[in-house]
């Protein structure tokens, strides 16, 4: 499996003789450059323009916007809606649960608080966490610490934090998350490729660029 990161929660996903996804395609407004791309599954995990933004991607057939079940070109999606009841102004996001039969990885989306016991257990056995880390509305990294302990994923992709590129949305850059994982030095790759059994036997932060 291939994992790109275009920046934000962007990401393509792609496996030889398997649907190709694309998560979360934003617009010019967050100021990193937007790529064209091809993909045979768009997933949004909210309605704004940084994350769902279809002009981005050609070719998609299937645009999931919503919590359901779906099984489409060899790759099992389950959406599952997050919302925290104690906000006042609870906001709106789906979790991705994307299975590929031998690696899963989630997409948690805008996920702005630390889910209950029972909805980390209705995900399942996660191999690669797509994590929010930046805060300003999603997770801080402080937050997204304890849901990877919770999750406890084999590899830990963060996303939605501050760049050079980003403007217009105020989050925290990526070295604060990296602290609470523990994690002094780590080299930006240009993508993650991987099959099931190159996993880490303990959870493992991958910091990806968004320039390509």
């Amino acid at each position: 499996m291939d994992i790109t990161w275009y920046g934000h929660s962007c990401f393509r996903l792609s496996e030889r003789g398997r649907a190709t996804v694309v998560t979360d395609p934003f617009d010019e407004s967050l100021g990193y450059e937007v790529p064209r791309l091809k993909a045979d599954i768009v997933t949004i995990s909210h309605n704004s323009p940084g994350h769902a933004s279809l002009a981005m991607v050609k070719g998609a057939d299937h645009v999931i916007d919503g919590p359901g079940e779906y099984e489409i070109g060899g790759v099992f999606v389950i959406g599952v809606a997050s919302v925290d009841a104690s906000r006042e102004d609870p906001r709106h996001n789906v979790i991705y649960v994307l299975d590929y039969e031998s690696l899963t990885v989630v997409h948690l989306g805008d996920l702005d608080h630390v889910p209950s016991q029972s909805m980390i257990e209705s995900l399942g056995a996660i191999d690669v966490a797509l994590v929010p880390v930046g805060g300003g509305g999603s997770l801080s990294s402080s937050q997204a610490a304890e849901v990877i302990s919770l999750l406890e994923p084999r590899i830990v992709v963060p996303m939605h934090y501050r760049t050079d590129a980003l403007h217009g949305a105020e989050l925290e850059p990526v070295d604060r998350f990296l602290k609470e994982m523990g994690v002094n030095t780590i080299q930006e790759e240009p993508m993650l490729r991987m099959t099931a059994g190159q996993l880490p036997e303990q959870t493992q932060v991958v910091l990806l660029d968004y320039r390509h």
